[in-house]
């Protein structure tokens, strides 16, 4: 795996970085499943759910900006912006398939309904890996020129040129 350069070292490869999106992610999500639960036995489950995702996406994202990713930093508006987005669709799944399992089952336990809500999100954070290390907290790369060489950054000269060294037939 190839890492890119970043003013903090090094940029994790592609497999890196999963596992630290797993256990920085899947920690923040485990932690969330038994919050949304305790919540939702004071409030409606789609509401616990909301307001935990809004919780636990805050801080994933500085988990992912500072570890995961190597941005070497605190997470940007746009970041926070961007990774809001995915944990909205994130939200989405999770609450589709414990309203289904409500569908299913009349009174779902604890433990099933525990089951139902992280797989939901095992599935969705896939995706959302995807989508914060394409997009999110994508680095630049070099541009790709002509027949796939990379191109290179021109040289800055120590001293300016006189101008007839810029032009010998000048």
């Amino acid at each position: 795996m190839d890492a890119v350069r970043s003013r903090s070292g090094t940029t994790p490869g592609a497999l890196n970085a999963f596992a630290r999106f797993v256990l920085c992610g899947g920690g923040v999500g485990l932690a969330s499943s038994f919050a949304v639960t305790a919540l939702a036995s004071w409030v409606p489950w789609v509401l616990a759910n909301a307001v935990i995702t809004a919780l636990s996406t805050l801080l994933a994202t500085e988990l992912h900006a500072r570890f995961t990713f190597g941005a070497g930093g605190r997470a940007t508006r746009r970041q926070h912006a961007q990774s809001a987005g995915s944990a909205a669709a994130a939200y989405a799944v999770t609450s589709v398939a414990v309203l289904a399992l409500y569908q299913l089952v009349v009174t779902p336990g604890p433990v099933l309904e525990q089951v139902v809500y992280l797989a939901a999100s095992a599935l969705a954070g896939v995706a959302r890996f995807a989508v914060l290390r394409l997009v999110v907290f994508a680095r630049t790369r070099p541009q790709r020129g002509g027949a796939g060489r990379t191109a290179l950054p021109l040289a800055r000269a120590s001293a300016p040129a006189a101008p007839a060294g810029l032009c010998r037939a000048a």
